[in-house]
């Protein structure tokens, strides 16, 4: 009948109003948070690597600097990493849907925003912010960038989360684990080492893992705040990379799992790979 097909013709624009609606706003409230990242934006001191700096380090974190760094190598001050890959949205089954996303880092101070699009359904996606900025942390998802579906308030709880997320992925961003970025390591073994992190009031510790070729293999919390029910549980959790690659003079990984450790075992919840890598220096 044709009252149908105009009918079916109206809701189609009436959907492609709502996503370019969406986008928009979401675009808007992207650039608001960039804005604030650049407003605590400062320059790494020094402004190149030295070599002496890693003396007396513990023997697997030398290790790690030497392979990955130079002297002279001047040091992150920003970047920006695209990733594609996967995203567990089942606290307890396998329900993995594909994503593609854009992360700013600024290293000094500390803070990052991942905005990603998580694909549900053929044209319908949801629109993630996880960040941290000026030490606050914000977790925000809508479909579409208009309907939200999670909304969490700044709380302790979500910045310790969200600066530990900085630190984790640092090996994206290595010169900002050197000590004259504010990193404190601690010899455990051979092929271990704990980190300590300072920001806005939070300290906090991983374990980073090298493996036999010196790079980082893992890094671990013993509790990172984890979403169940609705609820807020202190669970162990743990990311890992690999396929390190030269970019910059520098070696990072291209290909990285996140999981919570559970007592049954790991569950992962993001898969993902690099596609682009963009980095700003020092001067």
């Amino acid at each position: 009948m044709v009252w149908l097909k105009w009918l079916s013709v109206v809701l189609l624009l009436l959907a492609a109003v709502a996503v370019l609606y969406g986008s928009r706003r979401w675009d808007a409230s992207t650039k608001v948070i960039l804005a604030r990242l650049e407003v605590g934006r400062l320059s790494p001191e020094p402004a190149q690597f030295d070599a002496r700096e890693i003396e007396g380090l513990p023997a697997p974190v030398k290790r790690y600097f030497q392979n990955v760094l130079t002297d002279g190598q001047p040091l992150i001050a920003a970047v920006w990493v695209n990733h594609v890959g996967t995203f567990n949205m089942s606290e307890k089954a396998e329900q993995w849907k594909p994503f593609a996303s854009k992360q700013r880092v600024i290293t000094a101070r500390p803070g990052f925003d991942w905005d990603a699009r998580i694909r549900m359904l053929p044209g319908v996606s949801v629109h993630v912010h996880d960040a941290y900025v000026a030490g606050a942390g914000i977790l925000r998802g809508a479909i579409l960038g208009l309907v939200p579906v999670v909304e969490m308030a700044d709380s302790p709880a979500l910045a310790r989360g969200e600066l530990m997320r900085f630190f984790a992925e640092a090996a994206w961003y290595p010169t900002a684990l050197l000590p004259s970025q504010g990193v404190h390591w601690a010899a455990v073994d051979d092929r271990s080492a704990q980190a300590t992190l300072i920001d806005s009031g939070l300290s906090l510790t991983l374990l980073f893992r090298f493996g036999a070729d010196g790079l980082i293999d893992t890094v671990h919390a013993q509790a990172r705040e984890r979403i169940v029910d609705g609820q807020t549980v202190s669970t162990p959790w743990e990311g890992r990379y690999w396929n390190y690659t030269q970019r910059d003079g520098m070696r990072v990984p291209l290909n990285g799992e996140v999981a919570w450790l559970l007592p049954e075992g790991a569950k992962p919840y993001w898969r993902g790979q690099i596609t682009s890598v963009n980095y700003e220096f020092a001067r």
